[in-house]
């Protein structure tokens, strides 16, 4: 029999699947772990504890707190999996839950005066912000909202597209283009007043 044959007689597998435009390969550790196997979810941790560590500490301005924000995010990620909407991507609802959660961290933390190294934070790509080593970059973002620092750190941090940050943040991609341009006109304003104040 040959090769061919063979394969055309094989039943349509999860192998399968994933070839298929659009397939969520996390749907299938979800639906895993949701039947019982709970090695499932240490596979879904592994995967994005980089990245919602990243998004937390943008957000944050701080590793240690960025590290206790990641333990409370994957808890409520892991108390609410069953909720989890299956018409979205896994990776939009997981970076909205970290989002949310560490802004809600952050304006407790507000009063807090913060000054920590965001050179760890950042990708070694950013396309327009200055050079991450520039300590200007730490004031400017200090003095972001909490909500202007996440959707920059999504934009530049992790690079994604409007879509993505507009599914992640529940909002649509103008509304989230909008945010962007006046999160990035803040950042601009305040980076530049440094600038000067550093220049005077």
């Amino acid at each position: 029999m040959s090769d061919r044959v063979e394969e055309s007689t094989v039943a349509p597998s999860a192998v399968d699947k994933a070839r298929l435009p659009g397939f969520d390969e996390d749907l299938v550790l979800v639906e895993r772990f949701l039947s019982g196997d709970e090695n499932a979810f240490e596979m879904i941790y592994s995967r994005y504890h980089d990245k919602v560590h990243a998004i937390a500490r943008g957000i944050l301005l701080d590793s240690d707190e960025a590290s206790d924000a990641v333990q409370e995010i994957f808890t409520l990620v892991l108390r609410h999996l069953h909720r989890f909407d299956r018409r979205s991507r896994f990776s939009t609802w997981l970076f909205r839950v970290a989002v949310n959660r560490s802004i809600q961290e952050a304006r407790k933390a507000r009063h807090k005066h913060k000054h920590v190294e965001l050179v760890e934070a950042m990708e070694t790509s950013v396309p327009d912000p200055p050079e991450p080593d520039d300590a200007k970059i730490h004031v400017a973002m200090e003095k972001l909202s909490p909500s202007d620092r996440a959707i920059l750190v999504l934009f530049y941090w992790e690079e994604l597209s409007l879509q993505e940050i507009a599914d992640s943040l529940g909002c649509n991609v103008n509304a989230a283009k909008t945010r962007l341009y006046r999160a990035r006109e803040r950042f601009r304003v305040i980076y530049e007043e440094a600038e000067d104040a550093a220049a005077a």
